[in-house]
């Protein structure tokens, strides 16, 4: 019966750990660092042996092409690690990289809302874009019904001077999955679009997302 061997059973010379502390984390391999990371093997695979197996399918897939099912085809590795695993790939790809992100459509917006698109609650966000039309921060105004009260100019507007913002791209999401917009919406849309006048900030466009579609404000001649 195959035991599972964590980093602490393993001889000190060979603990990814106790070697990054001694030797800085530049002296580790690729898979010790993974190891770190994991902490533990699983059946059949101590934490090392199942470092190198993740690396070299990482590897033979690419990096960047590396999916959550590619890595639940190792027996034995729980949803869990896999997607620590998947997360870990993904935050050093986007810290490896100074390119801003452009936002140059509606379509751009949707698929930076996708951690909103299917709550069950609205929320309301603010992109906050340079003169280069790349996003400078995301920023959640509000989370709850949308409505007047709710969102004030203030809190959208105090983010974009600081961040010294060219202009700001509105969005919401619609729980219920349909995207036309409420009076409230067009509404909030327009107040906000008024401020943004004032303070020589445009309102490029207000983009309300669900799970499978989005309406766009500015496609639509709302704005």
């Amino acid at each position: 019966m195959a035991v599972i061997m964590k980093i602490k059973d393993l001889p000190k010379i060979d603990r990814p750990r106790e070697k990054l502390e001694k030797y800085g984390v530049k002296k580790l391999a690729e898979f010790e660092l993974l190891a770190i990371l994991l902490g533990s093997g699983i059946k059949g695979l101590n934490v090392i042996q199942l470092s190198k197996k993740i690396l070299s399918i990482i590897q033979k897939i690419g990096i960047k092409k590396i999916t959550l099912e590619d890595l639940l085809k190792i027996k034995g590795l729980g949803k869990a690690k896999a997607s620590q695993i998947l997360a870990t790939v993904e935050l050093g790809q986007r810290l490896q990289t100074d390119k801003k992100r452009e936002i140059l459509s509606a379509d751009d917006v949707w698929n930076l809302c996708a951690d909103i698109c299917d709550s069950k609650k609205e929320h309301f966000i603010a992109f906050y874009i340079d003169t280069q039309n790349c996003l400078i921060e995301r920023q959640i105004i509000s989370i709850g019904t949308l409505n007047a009260s709710l969102v004030h100019p203030r809190e959208v507007f105090e983010p974009a001077v600081r961040l010294s913002a060219s202009s700001i791209i509105l969005s919401h999401n619609h729980p219920s999955g349909n995207c036309e917009p409420s009076q409230d919406d067009i509404e909030i849309t327009k107040r906000l679009t008024e401020a943004g006048k004032i303070l020589g900030m445009e309102i490029a466009d207000h983009v309300i997302v669900a799970k499978d579609k989005f309406l766009s404000f500015k496609e639509q001649n709302l704005i």
